[in-house]
């Protein structure tokens, strides 16, 4: 009985850590307590701080990301996704040509020292140019 006893209480347990992992994913699978989200751009899930952090236009100088904005950029430029502070939604801005900027309805990513990152005539966030280490699901940075 005893040995009975044990499985039961053991049971309830591991069930209960496996609803915790699947609440933590969301629905593509990205581990969001580990900071992860899902690029359309890339496919795959991603740390935001492995794109271009664009700090709001008031705070130049902000180290809080959480009121950040994102870009990662597709491999040939010709796309950026936007990921924008306390969103799960992404937009994917598209430019023509190399040196135009990259646009989607009201928002417009501007080249220029760095990005610029204007909603209609408004200037939002903007940033430097550099762009973080590649973190992909598995927390291992790619070379």
């Amino acid at each position: 009985m005893t040995d009975k006893k044990a499985d039961e209480d053991v049971l309830p347990q591991a069930e209960s850590k496996e609803v915790m992992k699947a609440v933590d994913k969301d629905e593509n699978g990205c581990l969001a307590s580990a900071g992860y989200i899902w690029s359309k751009l890339n496919k795959e899930c991603v740390k935001l701080f492995t794109g271009v952090q664009l700090n709001p236009i008031d705070k130049p100088q902000n180290e809080d990301e959480t009121v950040s904005a994102f870009i990662m950029f597709s491999e040939d430029g010709s796309q950026a996704e936007l990921f924008l502070p306390n969103s799960t939604e992404t937009y994917i801005l598209t430019r023509k040509t190399e040196g135009e900027s990259w646009v989607l309805n009201e928002w417009q990513l501007i080249p220029y020292k760095g990005y610029i990152l204007k909603q209609g005539e408004k200037i939002l966030y903007a940033g430097d140019d550099f762009i973080g280490k590649k973190v992909l699901g598995t927390d291992i940075e790619e070379k």
